[in-house]
Protein backbone atom coordinates (compact mmCIF):
# COMPACT_ATOMS: atom_id res chain seq x y z
CA UNK A 1 0.00 0.00 0.00
CA UNK A 2 1.51 3.30 -1.00
CA UNK A 3 0.71 6.78 0.54
CA UNK A 4 1.67 10.38 0.30
CA UNK A 5 2.57 12.91 2.83
CA UNK A 6 3.10 16.25 2.50
CA UNK A 7 4.92 17.44 5.59
CA UNK A 8 5.44 15.78 8.96
CA UNK A 9 2.26 16.33 10.33
CA UNK A 10 0.94 13.99 7.75
CA UNK A 11 3.69 11.85 7.98
CA UNK A 12 2.50 11.59 11.97
CA UNK A 13 -1.25 11.43 11.58
CA UNK A 14 -0.48 8.23 9.44
CA UNK A 15 2.03 6.62 12.08
CA UNK A 16 -0.92 7.97 14.49
CA UNK A 17 -3.28 5.62 12.53
CA UNK A 18 -1.08 2.59 12.62
CA UNK A 19 -0.58 3.16 16.07
CA UNK A 20 -4.28 2.84 16.79
CA UNK A 21 -4.49 -0.46 15.89
CA UNK A 22 -1.47 -2.36 16.87
CA UNK A 23 -1.22 -4.56 19.95
CA UNK A 24 1.97 -6.35 22.43
CA UNK A 25 4.47 -7.85 20.36
CA UNK A 26 3.79 -5.88 16.97
CA UNK A 27 6.93 -5.17 15.46
CA UNK A 28 6.67 -2.11 13.01
CA UNK A 29 10.22 -2.02 10.56
CA UNK A 30 11.16 1.70 8.69
CA UNK A 31 13.71 2.29 6.51
CA UNK A 32 14.34 5.01 4.21
CA UNK A 33 17.45 8.10 3.95
CA UNK A 34 18.42 10.13 6.10
CA UNK A 35 15.93 12.94 7.20
CA UNK A 36 12.53 10.69 4.99
CA UNK A 37 10.55 11.00 8.31
CA UNK A 38 11.21 7.70 10.03
CA UNK A 39 11.26 9.38 13.14
CA UNK A 40 8.42 11.32 12.52
CA UNK A 41 6.35 8.42 11.91
CA UNK A 42 7.23 6.56 14.97
CA UNK A 43 5.88 9.86 16.62
CA UNK A 44 2.56 9.37 15.05
CA UNK A 45 2.90 5.67 16.41
CA UNK A 46 3.64 6.55 19.83
CA UNK A 47 0.51 9.36 19.79
CA UNK A 48 -1.42 6.17 18.43
CA UNK A 49 -0.95 4.33 21.40
CA UNK A 50 -1.51 6.93 24.02
CA UNK A 51 2.01 8.47 24.04
CA UNK A 52 2.74 12.12 23.85
CA UNK A 53 4.72 12.47 20.84
CA UNK A 54 7.13 15.25 22.08
CA UNK A 55 8.40 12.39 24.44
CA UNK A 56 10.27 10.63 21.22
CA UNK A 57 12.73 11.45 19.85
CA UNK A 58 15.35 9.65 17.65
CA UNK A 59 17.40 6.79 19.50
CA UNK A 60 20.51 7.01 17.06
CA UNK A 61 22.83 7.67 20.25
CA UNK A 62 21.30 5.63 22.74
CA UNK A 63 19.67 2.76 20.30
CA UNK A 64 16.73 2.33 22.30
CA UNK A 65 14.13 3.93 23.89
CA UNK A 66 11.02 3.26 25.81
CA UNK A 67 8.28 4.99 26.00
CA UNK A 68 4.98 4.35 28.63
CA UNK A 69 1.71 4.20 27.27
CA UNK A 70 -1.19 1.89 27.62
CA UNK A 71 0.97 -0.46 25.63
CA UNK A 72 5.01 0.06 25.85
CA UNK A 73 6.95 1.35 22.97
CA UNK A 74 10.22 0.28 22.00
CA UNK A 75 12.26 2.95 19.38
CA UNK A 76 14.98 1.18 18.21
CA UNK A 77 17.60 2.95 15.85
CA UNK A 78 20.27 0.85 14.18
CA UNK A 79 22.04 3.41 12.19
CA UNK A 80 24.90 3.35 14.18
CA UNK A 81 25.13 -0.48 14.99
CA UNK A 82 28.08 -2.26 12.91
CA UNK A 83 27.39 -5.57 12.29
CA UNK A 84 24.21 -7.65 13.26
CA UNK A 85 26.32 -9.39 16.26
CA UNK A 86 25.86 -6.16 18.19
CA UNK A 87 22.05 -6.47 18.46
CA UNK A 88 22.70 -9.42 21.18
CA UNK A 89 24.68 -6.57 22.96
CA UNK A 90 21.93 -4.70 23.18
CA UNK A 91 19.16 -6.29 24.60
CA UNK A 92 16.89 -6.13 21.22
CA UNK A 93 15.84 -9.53 20.98
CA UNK A 94 14.34 -9.58 24.46
CA UNK A 95 12.79 -5.98 23.27
CA UNK A 96 11.34 -7.55 19.60
CA UNK A 97 9.82 -10.60 21.61
CA UNK A 98 9.14 -8.92 24.64
CA UNK A 99 5.26 -7.14 25.66
CA UNK A 100 5.24 -3.95 23.87
CA UNK A 101 5.03 -2.57 20.06
CA UNK A 102 8.48 -2.50 18.51
CA UNK A 103 9.33 0.34 16.06
CA UNK A 104 12.91 -0.20 13.94
CA UNK A 105 14.66 2.16 12.07
CA UNK A 106 17.33 1.47 9.62
CA UNK A 107 16.09 -2.41 9.79
CA UNK A 108 16.80 -3.22 6.74
CA UNK A 109 20.25 -3.62 8.81
CA UNK A 110 19.17 -6.93 10.51
CA UNK A 111 16.52 -8.69 7.60
CA UNK A 112 17.59 -11.90 8.64
CA UNK A 113 17.15 -11.41 12.42
CA UNK A 114 13.18 -9.68 11.77
CA UNK A 115 10.37 -11.95 12.97
CA UNK A 116 8.28 -13.15 9.88
CA UNK A 117 5.28 -11.14 11.17
CA UNK A 118 5.94 -7.50 11.00
CA UNK A 119 4.90 -3.82 9.14
CA UNK A 120 7.47 -2.89 7.11
CA UNK A 121 6.99 1.09 6.55
CA UNK A 122 9.92 2.58 3.60
CA UNK A 123 10.03 5.99 3.09
CA UNK A 124 10.77 7.88 0.23
CA UNK A 125 11.78 11.35 -0.96
CA UNK A 126 9.15 12.85 -3.43
CA UNK A 127 10.51 16.44 -3.01
CA UNK A 128 11.43 18.77 -0.46
CA UNK A 129 7.92 18.14 1.69
CA UNK A 130 6.16 15.01 0.35
CA UNK A 131 6.97 11.54 0.88
CA UNK A 132 6.19 8.52 -0.42
CA UNK A 133 5.34 5.90 2.07
CA UNK A 134 4.98 1.84 0.98
CA UNK A 135 3.86 0.25 3.88
CA UNK A 136 4.03 -3.65 3.23
CA UNK A 137 2.13 -6.16 5.52
CA UNK A 138 3.68 -9.64 6.82
CA UNK A 139 1.04 -11.77 7.98
CA UNK A 140 -2.85 -11.84 8.60
CA UNK A 141 -2.41 -9.64 11.55
CA UNK A 142 -0.60 -7.23 10.33
CA UNK A 143 -2.81 -7.21 7.07
CA UNK A 144 -5.61 -6.57 8.81
CA UNK A 145 -3.53 -3.60 10.66
CA UNK A 146 -2.90 -1.60 7.35
CA UNK A 147 -6.68 -2.46 6.08
CA UNK A 148 -8.02 -0.48 9.03
CA UNK A 149 -5.41 2.15 8.77
CA UNK A 150 -6.28 2.47 4.95
CA UNK A 151 -10.14 2.92 5.97
CA UNK A 152 -9.75 5.86 8.60
CA UNK A 153 -6.70 7.89 6.13
CA UNK A 154 -7.76 11.08 4.69
CA UNK A 155 -4.01 11.97 2.99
Amino acid sequence: MNVKTRGVKETISLGRAVGRHLSPGDVICLSGELGTGKTCFVKGLAEGLGIKAKNVTSPTFIIIREYKGKIPLYHIDLYRIGFVEDIRDIGMEEVIYGQGVTAIEWAEKISDKLPDERIEIALKYVDEKTRSIEMSAFGPHHSEILKKTMKEIHL
